[in-house]
């Protein structure tokens, strides 16, 4: 197995891995170990059907659904995030970390890609310790102790969701998740400390007028993913990104109008940040 860094914030791909023939544990645990150190890792050529993604994906974690979106026939885990051709909005794109409306987000998220475009459809990380660590000691103290709150239904990551949940949403009415959870979390494997807020669906601070939360929180949108805590990673057939969610963000570029991308996505269960 080989680990190459892609950036310096953040990202590792790994080559010498035959996913499809399942792993040992000591392959597991190395790259598990890998996902810790590089916050979001990648692996190439790896033509995967649903069963052995899903394989791997439990050797990594336990998989769970996604709340809005059905599970393809017979993996109720994997669902599809796709663009059509003739679509104008892509699924989740806007930066975000996956689902933080839930009790529980996940520990991690993994894509696979079925289709990729001629061009563009490249998705973005950024390093959510890295920019903790780069914050004033003042405003690292301000930040530590308070609490975000976190919506499903913030509108810009709503309209994301849009022709997903029309294609392939669950049959039951979609629900509005609200959760609170710490600005400053601590990684419950590393001990890093990493802000935990988004744009995608951090609403408020509990505590404060949202005109006292807004200008705090648009600093922080901003500076979370200024170019020196992110990588980029460029799609090929059969490749797969797993991210650590509770560390880092992703972004979806949106720059491929009238191709097609399709995606098998799974998601890990996680606990509740401290």
């Amino acid at each position: 197995m080989q680990i190459r860094r892609i950036a310096g914030a953040l990202g590792a791909e790994i080559s010498g891995v035959d996913l499809s023939a399942g792993l040992s544990r000591t392959q597991a645990a190395e790259i598990r170990a890998a996902l810790l150190e590089h916050l979001v890792i990648f692996l190439r050529d790896q033509p995967l059907g649903p069963q052995q993604f899903a394989d791997f994906a439990t050797a990594m974690g336990e998989p769970i659904e996604y709340p809005f979106v059905k599970g393809i026939a017979g993996f109720p885990t994997i669902i599809e995030v796709k663009k059509l051709e003739d679509e104008r909005v892509n699924f989740g794109g806007i930066w975000h970390s996956d689902t933080t409306y839930l009790e529980e987000p996940p520990m991690g998220s993994m894509l696979l890609s079925r289709e990729v475009p001629p061009y563009g459809g490249d998705t973005l990380f950024a390093n959510q310790q890295l920019a903790y660590e780069a914050l004033s000691a003042t405003m690292q103290r301000l930040l530590d102790g308070l609490t975000g709150i976190s919506s499903s239904a913030k509108a810009d990551v709503s309209r994301t969701r849009e022709d997903r949940i029309r294609t392939d949403g669950k049959d039951s009415k979609a629900e509005v998740y609200i959760a609170e959870h710490p600005v400053v979390r601590t990684h419950p494997e590393t001990g890093r400390k990493g802000l935990y807020v988004n744009v995608a669906h951090t609403v408020g601070i509990k505590g404060m007028r949202d005109e006292e939360s807004a200008p705090l929180l648009d600093f922080l949108f901003a500076h979370q993913v200024k170019p020196e805590f992110t990588c980029r990673f460029a799609w090929t057939p059969n490749a797969i990104a797993f991210w650590d969610n509770r560390s880092a963000q992703h972004n979806p570029v949106n720059d491929y109008h009238g191709f097609r991308r399709v995606m098998h996505r799974i998601t890990l269960k996680g606990d509740r940040p401290r």
